[in-house]
């Protein structure tokens, strides 16, 4: 290959790679990309890591010299190259792989193939491992998931040391604000909905024509749909209540043709959910063509969303608890009809694979899009300002502070103003176009005065007089409402015993709140150890240390049997003052900290009592 156009940005990270206790410097760039030897085909490279040295020089790299000895192989050009290896392209890149032309091996010989980025050469050439005739090594590659074990160990020491992420406000950047002026600027109501601009970087962008490869993505699921009957009717269920919402529409015949750049195609799978084992039709934003996508060209904005913990630290205040959820949150935000085409999709018409596909079109902010969750946030909070005049202030702030995305989760003192708050909360969410449904509540009243059809789907339809109060989760919290405890119900899935079998189990335990921080301690000083001995991430970890590990995990299933109340007082106890003492020490391996809440109450009266 002559020329290698690269385009990208390049970020400076440390990373620790397999063998290496030192961090070295890597590249890792975001929208890099590679062209075809024609020019006319870009393709995307997801993620390069490069190191300062690759035991790799121009004289490993082949030429036509080598292939003389092989007649069949004449037609195979490869060009003379006077530079260094500078740049590795992995499997991870099947595009630029991708065989255009074979030439069979023949004698035992090698074989060739013709790809977008040119011939590559595969098979002996007349040198034998570990050094070639000339003493030049030859070069073998496996690609570790290193990414996977940086993301794992980022994800442990968030655990560890949470400061950062449990700050309610952040500064913006100038891209957030740039966000915040389109939303102001765009912002309307039409028929009960607000409807939001997609925010683009630019405002003169102009996209290429993606439809060829939205329908090779179609044929591949036309071929899952036929292969799995089930999975099919799950998938056309789920799209035909899309339409019947108003949420997609056709593209009218004489809007199909435009030129202007102003429109893309985006493909479209489908997702189970784990628990819930619904399906999802997730519109993939991220698709690549010519070095773009949809999600390149959208600003993400601010993230709006209260944190995890300060939801679930308010959920604990009181003891009447209520939860429910907005049904369908990102597609009750509209898109105006200037934005529309940049959301089209490829479709059956009812789903039926034997007719053509028709082109339809996104009238809402979708599942997919990295600016949906700032836009549906933006839009909800946009409710609450809307209505600072008209509703209570306990219902705004609850609004604005109780919410994770679409979850609302908040606790009260008493039932009557649970019922009230429940109430008054549907209806001014329902001004915003926002629906609150799927509500559960420690308290049989709070439930038995919402229809069922309203409540969660395991409270449907039991007896609140009779039947018992199941388990729901939290925010992944697992809630018993009988009991109104928190308890944990742990499914560990089988790994090696080495380093990154250990880092997957220690991640794979959900605790937002930090309840079982004393038990996950002493796995975590294994790991310690671990890495103090220098062990590799796939390497059999020493006996001694397997023997503790294996007793932890042992261990770690009576935690199935612990339980913490969901509140912090009982129930009736009127609180006049609150203080808050912290304890903390450190030792070589490890360090901790409790925190005790101290409170103190009013008495009540006889006649307050009664």
């Amino acid at each position: 290959m002559e020329k290698l156009s690269i385009r990208g940005r390049k970020t400076d990270i440390l990373l620790r790679t397999m063998g290496q206790e030192k961090p070295v410097q890597t590249y890792n760039v975001s929208g890099l990309q590679v062209c075809s030897l024609d020019g006319d085909d870009f393709i995307e490279l997801p993620e390069v890591f490069t190191q300062p040295a690759i035991p790799v020089n121009s004289e490993n790299i082949t030429c036509e010299e080598d292939l003389k000895q092989w007649p069949y192989l004449q037609a195979v050009q490869l060009k003379s190259i006077s530079a260094e290896v500078s740049l590795l392209i992995g499997v991870n890149v099947p595009k630029a792989l991708e065989p255009l032309k074979v030439i069979n091996s023949q004698d035992k010989g090698p074989y060739a193939v013709l790809t977008h980025l040119g011939w590559i050469v595969n098979g002996p050439l007349g040198t034998s491992p570990p050094l070639d005739q000339h003493g030049r090594p030859q070069i073998v590659a496996n690609r570790i998931s290193v990414a996977r074990l940086e993301e794992l160990l980022v994800r442990q020491y968030n655990q560890d040391f949470s400061e950062l992420a449990h700050q309610e406000k952040a500064e913006h950047s100038v891209e957030d604000k740039r966000f915040l002026q389109i939303m102001n600027e765009s912002i309307t109501k039409k028929e009960g909905h607000y409807e939001l601009r997609l925010p683009f970087r630019r405002d003169d962008l102009h996209l290429p024509n993606n439809r060829k490869m939205a329908e090779q993505r179609a044929l591949g699921l036309k071929k899952r749909l036929e292969k799995d009957q089930s999975f099919k009717n799950d998938y056309v269920n789920f799209m035909n209540d899309v339409f019947k919402k108003g949420f997609a529409e056709m593209v009218p015949e004489e809007q199909l043709l435009r030129m202007d750049g102003r429109l893309w195609y985006i493909p479209h799978h489908g997702v189970y959910h784990k628990q819930k084992k619904s399906i999802r039709v997730v519109f993939d934003c991220t698709s690549s063509f010519q070095g773009t996508s949809l999600n390149s060209e959208l600003l993400q904005g601010p993230d709006l969303t209260n944190t995890l913990l300060g939801v679930l630290l308010r959920f604990r205040q009181e003891s009447v608890a209520v939860m429910g959820d907005i049904e369908g949150m990102f597609h009750q935000v509209r898109i105006p009809e200037n934005d529309v085409d940049f959301l089209r999709f490829l479709w059956w018409p009812d789903g039926n694979t034997n007719q053509p596909l028709r082109e339809f079109r996104m009238v809402v902010h979708l599942f997919g899009a990295v600016s949906s969750p700032s836009c549906a946030n933006f839009a909800l909070r946009q409710t609450a300002e809307d209505n600072k005049n008209k509703a209570d202030t306990s219902v705004l702030a609850t609004i604005r502070h109780n919410f994770y995305v679409d979850d609302c989760l908040k606790s009260v003192p008493d039932v009557s103003k649970a019922i009230t708050l429940v109430q008054d909360l549907k209806a001014v969410c329902a001004t915003g176009g926002f629906k609150l449904t799927k509500w559960t509540s420690n308290s049989r009243a709070v439930l038995a005065s919402l229809p069922s059809e309203e409540r969660a789907k395991e409270i449907k339809n039991i007896d609140l007089e009779r039947d018992k109060l199941p388990a729901e989760r939290a925010l992944g919290m697992r809630w018993d409402i009988e009991s109104d405890t928190f308890f944990f119900n742990i499914t560990l899935k089988e790994q090696p015993h080495n380093r990154r079998g250990i880092l997957s189990v220690l991640n794979s335990v959900y605790d937002p709140l930090g309840f079982l921080s004393p038990v996950m301690l002493s796995g975590k000083k294994i790991l310690q150890e671990l890495c103090k001995m220098n062990c590799g991430w796939d390497e059999e970890i020493p006996t001694a240390h397997a023997s503790k590990w294996k007793e932890w995990l042992r261990e770690l299933q009576l935690i199935s049997s612990f339980r913490i109340g969901r509140c912090y007082k009982p129930a009736g106890f009127e609180v006049t003052s609150a203080q808050l003492h912290h304890f903390c020490d450190a030792s070589e391996g490890g360090y901790g900290t409790v925190s005790y809440l101290r409170l103190t109450r009013r008495y009540l009266s006889a006649d307050e009592a009664k």
